[in-house]
């Protein structure tokens, strides 16, 4: 609402198409990152590879560094070829026009609040086409049961 920028990080698991988070700031750094998926890393086994595109805070040395000491393999999508990351591209065409073009924040705190419910009402209560019909937390409980 003050024009200033907010940036959201938005983390998918390419198998159940999980929203795993979205993190809101003014910016988002490569330590912000690392942050996140170390928050992730506490709640769900760690991936073989962070598939992700060219931003700055993702080919950054920190988070270079920080995959190759904790194991988690990095892929990187070529510059400018954006069906190679669908799964997160679909996500946020869909987060732009049904939740960041409909509404206006007065703050960081407010739109990481409505962000969050807007996370939980995607992985819980919106069936995927692409999932059979399944939302994708149906989808994980029923990885977990197999």
């Amino acid at each position: 609402m003050d024009g200033r920028t907010l940036k959201f990080l938005n983390v998918i698991d390419e198998y159940s198409r999980l929203c795993l988070a979205i993190r809101v700031g003014r910016r988002c750094r490569a330590a912000e990152v690392i942050d996140t998926i170390e928050e992730l890393l506490k709640l769900y086994p760690p991936p073989t590879y962070l598939r992700m595109d060219n931003g700055p805070e993702f080919i950054a040395n920190a988070l270079q560094e920080w995959s190759a000491g904790s194991g988690c393999n990095t892929a990187y999508i070529p510059p400018g070829s954006p069906w190679e990351n669908p799964f997160v591209e679909s996500f946020n065409s869909r987060f732009r026009d049904e939740f960041l073009n409909i509404e206006l924040f007065t703050s960081v705190q407010e739109a990481k609040l409505l962000a969050e419910q807007h996370r939980i009402e995607f992985d819980t209560y919106r069936p995927q086409s692409t999932l059979q019909g399944r939302t994708p937390l149906e989808v994980l409980h029923q990885w977990k049961a197999a």
